[in-house]
């Protein structure tokens, strides 16, 4: 099997691939392992030092839990190694769930969690599906600012993109990479708001994601440099949201904020939001 991944990488190298998506989806081979038993943890590490020795990134699906090897071996620059978007389609995921992932999972390091599906009834997809995406189209995006990883997906079908291109904007903007973040509020379980800025820009990003009860969001741009004004472009939740009723319906504004602004922010059941920022 070791002589597979050899082939694998090389075969990458040759094409010019530079990352790879890995998943240990399903039983493992041989039988009798698991995904956390020693075998597939001598495995994992063998295909990620062999990676690097391709010059070959690996973000791994369904692997083992983040241990910190990514700082030896850089090239790992992400797990999934929690219940990822792909879970909505096994008969959905709880809205509380993404509100606690960055005080758990996230401590490990970057998740690949697959964000951006904008439609949220599977059946429209898969009639044999009966799942439901437990989400808003504003809660998808404040999770590219809430989960951190930087590699970043639009994991929905292009036509469901084409449906709503003023909200799709948003995954075309944000940045996936950072020079710093600050939490801005957060209850596990209910809701998080976080400030991220982009990595070598004079850019910003607030995301929010919130749980069953929704909430108020009342923002503090404090963070931003004094001084200085800039553009807000606010993608959130219509007054009528929730997730279950009425999943795509959001709003976006645009208004003019400085480091002394506060911004109060209604966040539906499921739903969130995300605010770009960019300096007049």
């Amino acid at each position: 099997m070791r002589g597979i991944w050899t082939q694998a990488y090389r075969f990458m190298n040759q094409f010019g691939y530079e990352a790879v998506k890995s998943g240990y989806v399903g039983d493992i081979v041989p039988i009798g392992n698991y995904h956390y038993s020693q075998f597939v943890n001598n495995h994992y590490q063998y295909a990620i030092e062999k990676a690097a020795e391709h010059k070959i990134m690996v973000n791994a699906h369904e692997a083992v839990r983040p241990t910190g090897v990514g700082r030896t071996w850089p090239n790992l620059i992400a797990n999934e190694s929690a219940r990822g978007t792909e879970y909505q389609a096994f008969g959905g995921t709880k809205t509380p769930h993404v509100t606690i992932l960055p005080f758990t999972r996230m401590i490990g390091g970057p998740m690949d969690f697959t964000s951006g599906i904008f439609e949220m009834d599977l059946r429209k997809v898969n009639p044999g599906n009966g799942s439901y995406v437990n989400s808003t189209i504003a809660n998808q995006l404040g999770l590219y600012v809430v989960i951190y990883s930087p590699l970043q997906m639009a994991a929905d079908l292009p036509e469901n993109y084409e449906r709503f291109m003023d909200a799709f904007q948003f995954i075309k903007d944000v940045a996936f990479d950072w020079d710093y973040s600050k939490y801005l509020e957060a209850n596990p379980g209910e809701y998080v708001t976080i400030a991220r800025k982009a990595k070598g820009e004079n850019k910003w990003f607030v995301g929010n994601v919130s749980g069953e009860n929704g909430h108020i969001s009342v923002i503090d741009f404090s963070f931003l440099p004094v001084g200085k004004k800039y553009i807000a472009t606010v993608y959130a939740d219509a007054p009528d949201e929730h997730y279950k009723t009425n999943p795509q319906a959001y709003t976006i504004k645009k208004i003019q904020i400085t480091s002394k602004t506060k911004f109060k922010q209604q966040v539906a059941s499921g739903g969130g939001y995300a605010i770009s920022i960019i300096q007049k």
